[in-house]
């Protein structure tokens, strides 16, 4: 037997399929997660296969905690997943977050996350009824702090923010008005 997610939304953009995840997408998620390009989501080169499938089993069952979660880009001309974003909130998160990254350094670099968050920003706002997001950000991670201000985010020092042993900024998407307006 095949359990897959029902009842999710996939969304597109220019160049993107934007859906919940699937096991078939471990092939290109595992080594992300194995890598250095994860050290400031919780992976890194010293982590293995198990921990990468544990980190896809908590993306999948958020959806299922939630009935929302993170989405899987999917190259609307290959088929290929390249990396994940959108709506994100764990049980201790002081408040709903979006989140991205990026699998593949082929993929680094082509605007693929900002496409997907702007899409998936609306989707939070106008779908889901947040009336705010935001973003935690490891201050190391210059890549991520210059799309948060690509997006029009702007840097909340006064947010709470998860506890973590590393520190976090929090950078505040603009209001629902503002999003939904443009």
């Amino acid at each position: 037997m095949i359990a897959r997610l029902v009842d999710t939304p996939v969304l597109t953009t220019e160049r993107l399929t934007l859906r919940a995840p699937q096991a078939s997408d471990f092939e290109v998620f595992a080594p992300f997660v194995m890598s250095d390009r994860a050290r400031f989501i919780g992976g890194g080169a010293d982590k293995g296969l198990g921990h990468a499938w544990r980190v896809l089993a908590i993306i999948t069952g958020h959806w299922h905690l939630r009935g929302w979660g993170t989405f899987v880009l999917e190259d609307r001309a290959t088929g290929r997943p390249l990396g994940s974003a959108g709506p994100w909130m764990p049980g201790d998160w002081p408040e709903p977050e979006l989140g991205w990254t990026i699998w593949t350094e082929e993929a680094e670099g082509r605007g693929y996350a900002a496409e997907a968050v702007t899409a998936l920003r609306r989707h939070a706002y106008a779908d889901l009824g947040w009336s705010t997001a935001v973003s935690y950000i490891d201050p190391r991670n210059d890549r991520s702090i210059a799309l948060a201000r690509r997006l029009g985010c702007t840097l909340d020092e006064t947010a709470d923010r998860p506890a973590r042993d590393e520190p976090l900024m929090v950078w505040r998407h603009p209001a629902p008005a503002m999003v939904l307006a443009a």
